[in-house]
């Protein structure tokens, strides 16, 4: 699974499953993509947590996919996917049995070049081809401006499949196929 988008800079944003000899950077770009929020953590062993939870994403036996988008053989994004709200979050409560978007992160000095959006047409993709119906993920409002992209790509709010992480509320948008 690969595909190509042109971003503004006329520059070529591949978008691949993740190879193991960039899981370390892509590791590093995902938490630095994430660096931003710390502040907004009112206690720092949540974002500790939330920090040591990303740095063992990349090993998690749960995760479908993982995509990365690179622009000349630099990694400047990445996302998983997985099949259920039981392999994302733990949560069958929540009875999502069709792919979660989940660790979306664009690098800071790649943002407003499309490598989110091209990350998340990958995403469309790969769950149309395996002919599901919905695609899901979940933020929080500290992400308003992931949320902008979200909407404007066609994802609604499904309050049905909300839940806290501590004092957050974690909103879910879905995209019907």
């Amino acid at each position: 699974m690969s595909t190509l988008a042109k971003n503004q800079e006329n520059d070529w944003i591949i978008v691949s499953e993740l190879q193991e000899e960039d899981k370390e950077i892509a590791c590093r770009v995902l938490i630095e993509s994430y660096q931003q929020y710390e502040k907004e953590y009112s206690d720092p062993l949540i974002w500790q947590e939330y920090l040591a939870n990303i740095e063992t994403s990349f090993d998690n036996p749960h995760v479908d996919k993982i995509l990365v988008a690179k622009s000349r053989k630099e990694v400047l994004g990445t996302l998983q996917l997985f099949q259920s709200s039981e392999k994302a979050y733990g949560k069958p409560e929540l009875e999502i049995f069709s792919p979660i978007i989940r660790l979306l992160g664009v690098h800071p000095k790649a943002r407003g070049r499309g490598v989110a959006r091209a990350l998340l047409q990958s995403s469309i993709k790969y769950a149309k081809e395996q002919r599901f119906h919905h695609l899901y993920l979940h933020s929080s409002d500290k992400m308003y401006k992931a949320i902008q992209l979200y909407e404007w790509l066609g994802f609604k709010r499904d309050l049905s499949k909300e839940f806290f992480n501590h004092d957050i509320l974690v909103k879910c948008y879905r995209l019907d196929l």
